[in-house]
């Protein structure tokens, strides 16, 4: 049995925000002690292990949810978490699309300034305040 600190420091989940996933129902309310401290057992370690690997990969609450949900079903078809990692991969897809054109934006707006003007002349300033300035959309 574990303590919310020792599972805390096993997972590297911080104290509150396994309170949190508890609150969610993501993690299965713990039996707790006579002085009413958490004690968690192997299987709540491996769920919030679980948990904290999905967070790592982005994967939302909700999709952490329905993700949870398929595990405690072990007869059902994998389609399903399939799909939401097919979702997952998506997304991130996106946000790598989006941050390559604002590393793209941001490479043009640095290098439109030398450095060596004065503030009231400065390409970056004047680009951050117009965004007409900007050659694409982010």
């Amino acid at each position: 049995m574990f303590s919310i600190g020792e599972l805390s420091r096993r997972t590297s989940v911080k104290v509150p925000t396994i309170r949190y996933y508890e609150e969610t129902g993501l993690l299965d309310a713990p039996e707790r002690t006579e002085g009413n401290q958490r004690r968690y057992d192997a299987a709540g370690l491996e769920r919030l292990s679980f948990i904290k690997h999905a967070r790592d990969l982005g994967f939302s609450i909700e999709a952490i949810a329905g993700l949870i949900e398929l595990q405690d079903h072990p007869d059902r078809s994998c389609q399903a978490a399939n799909d939401i990692a097919i979702s997952q991969l998506s997304e991130v897809r996106g946000k790598i699309k989006r941050l390559r054109a604002l590393e793209k934006e941001l490479v043009r707006i640095s290098k439109g300034c030398d450095g060596e003007g004065v503030t009231g002349d400065c390409y970056v300033l004047a680009s951050l305040a117009d965004h007409g300035l900007c050659h694409e959309d982010h």
